[in-house]
């Protein structure tokens, strides 16, 4: 286990959960499958397939948890497709137009009609809750996603007093001028691969990889007023990652002397596996957010 993508959100609150907790919290929003005239469900589910009767997997202060989405599939060709017939149908036998009202209500119902046949297509999102270090990671590269899952969390808990990170300098001011000059912040490295922005208004963007990104032709971008939009980052030997102006974090790895070692700590229990590396994951991240934060000035104070 090991996270692709880190949407990550602050908690404006000093919180302290239990697993007993957030299992009790979770009971009344398990997922189930949808029923026959149901477009999708959505709800907390085992963050791993051995874990039995328990949807929070806890290790070393922090929460792995998992909600899993149902969609039923109704393909819109199939529905459009049925909708020209019946349209066809009504205005040969009454001799009139079917308007978009009708139509509306004519395509609700052919839906309906066909959920009870549909595939089912299922996906799922975790999170890390981390309370001690007062963060909630996302494994999602998608805010739309993300926030499904804390909306469900929200409803779970009765509250969740969280708030995406803030900070005082521009993300993408501060990663341009990371390019204009040859060291970083401490632990951190640029990468071969980045994406400016034109900040003027007229949208153009150009994507850079496996090339140097301390050259010439990228300070002349930089010159022509374009912004570092997103930037392939290395983080204390450890980590590499896509990180974006909005600070999320994207195709998140461990490097080959992390994942070496991850090899190492490996168990043949599945349960063990997931310990040790939800435990390291949590590691990481508890030092990594923090850093990342103080590099754009950090938070705002409210």
């Amino acid at each position: 286990m090991w996270f692709k993508n880190i949407i990550f959100y602050r908690f404006t609150e000093t919180l302290s959960y239990s697993s007993e907790q957030l299992e009790e919290a979770f009971a009344e929003h398990s997922f189930t499958p949808c029923k026959s005239q149901e477009l999708s469900r959505y709800g907390w589910v085992a963050p791993h397939p051995k874990m039995q009767d328990s949807q929070v997997f806890s290790s070393t202060g922090a929460f792995l948890i998992t909600a899993q989405k149902e969609d039923k599939l109704v393909p819109s060709s199939v529905v459009n497709k049925q909708l020209k017939d019946k349209m066809a149908i009504i205005e040969h036998q009454e001799g009139r137009k079917v308007y978009r009202k009708e139509q509306l209500t004519l395509k609700d119902e052919i839906v309906l009609d066909l959920l009870p046949r549909a595939f089912s297509k299922y996906s799922q999102t975790s999170a890390l809750i981390v309370p001690q270090h007062g963060f909630i990671a996302v494994d999602s590269s998608s805010y739309s996603k993300a926030e499904e899952l804390l909306n469900l969390l929200r409803n779970s808990l009765d509250t969740l007093p969280i708030k995406l990170p803030d900070v005082n300098h521009s993300p993408g001011v501060m990663m341009s001028q990371w390019l204009s000059q040859e060291n970083l912040i401490p632990a951190f490295k640029c990468l071969e691969e980045c994406e400016l922005k034109d900040q003027s208004g007229e949208g153009a963007v150009i994507k850079v990889k496996g090339q140097d990104l301390q050259c010439d032709e990228i300070t002349m971008h930089l010159d022509a007023g374009k912004q570092v939009s997103k930037l392939a980052l290395e983080w204390d030997e450890s980590l590499s990652f896509i990180l974006h102006e909005d600070l999320s974090i994207k195709r998140l790895k461990p490097t080959d002397q992390l994942a070496t070692e991850l090899n190492e700590e490996n168990s043949e229990d599945p349960l063990a596996r997931l310990d040790a590396d939800t435990s390291r994951l949590t590691l990481e991240l508890q030092k990594l957010l923090p850093q990342l934060l103080e590099a754009f000035g950090g938070e705002v104070k409210r």
